[in-house]
């Protein structure tokens, strides 16, 4: 484990041990073909029923855009992919689909960023009903501070991974992430609950 993951892995650690969540999480690790490994932290739940998961790895490499005149390769920006379940029960497949996402950086030349819309074109996970609805994810902000790491490197940002139906990522492709979230909120849709239902924007 390189040295920048020491430190997001214990950054981590200290953030849900502050919030109350056991800051020892069950890990697993998961390979790519041409790339490094992606590991896949589980922070279980606290008080409010919500389980975490998290990448370690997408931050070892700044992540650089191949349309980029001059590609930062040091100082490019870095970040790590959140996303959290609430009462989500036993479910499989989940762990892959996050290591995808943390992985696009080093296999497809992806920036991960506010508002970026990850497909995958497959259900994220299953669970003891089949397969989960949820086919892409919809990435935003989360409330992990940034790590900062020695100049001249970018601090690893921790971003939010909401999953999302295939037509909920064609509205985001059509109005845009910003109208999807309004459509959550005017609709009461909790996006942390793996079994809600599909948001219905006009």
């Amino acid at each position: 484990m390189t040295q920048t993951l020491v430190r997001v892995r214990a950054h981590l650690s200290a953030h849900f041990k502050q919030a109350g969540v056991d800051p020892e999480p069950d890990v697993a690790s998961v390979t790519f073909l041409r790339a490094e490994p992606i590991a896949v932290l589980r922070f279980g739940s606290g008080a409010d029923e919500v389980v975490h998961y998290v990448s370690l790895g997408c931050s070892r490499h700044p992540m650089t855009d191949p349309a980029a005149m001059f590609a930062d390769r040091e100082g490019g920006p870095r970040a790590e992919v959140v996303l959290r379940l609430r009462n989500a029960g036993p479910i499989t497949r989940l762990v892959h689909s996050l290591a995808i996402v943390a992985a696009t950086p080093a296999v497809e030349a992806v920036v991960l960023t506010e508002d970026a819309l990850i497909d995958l074109g497959s259900p994220l996970w299953d669970n003891r009903s089949g397969p989960a609805p949820f086919t892409a994810m919809l990435l935003d902000c989360s409330d992990i501070v940034d790590l900062p790491l020695d100049p001249p490197r970018a601090p690893v940002r921790f971003l939010s991974a909401t999953p999302i139906t295939a037509a909920e990522a064609a509205w985001v492709r059509l109005r845009g992430a910003e109208a999807m979230r309004d459509a959550w909120r005017s609709g009461g849709v909790d996006v942390l609950d793996p079994d809600r239902p599909a948001a219905q924007p006009n």
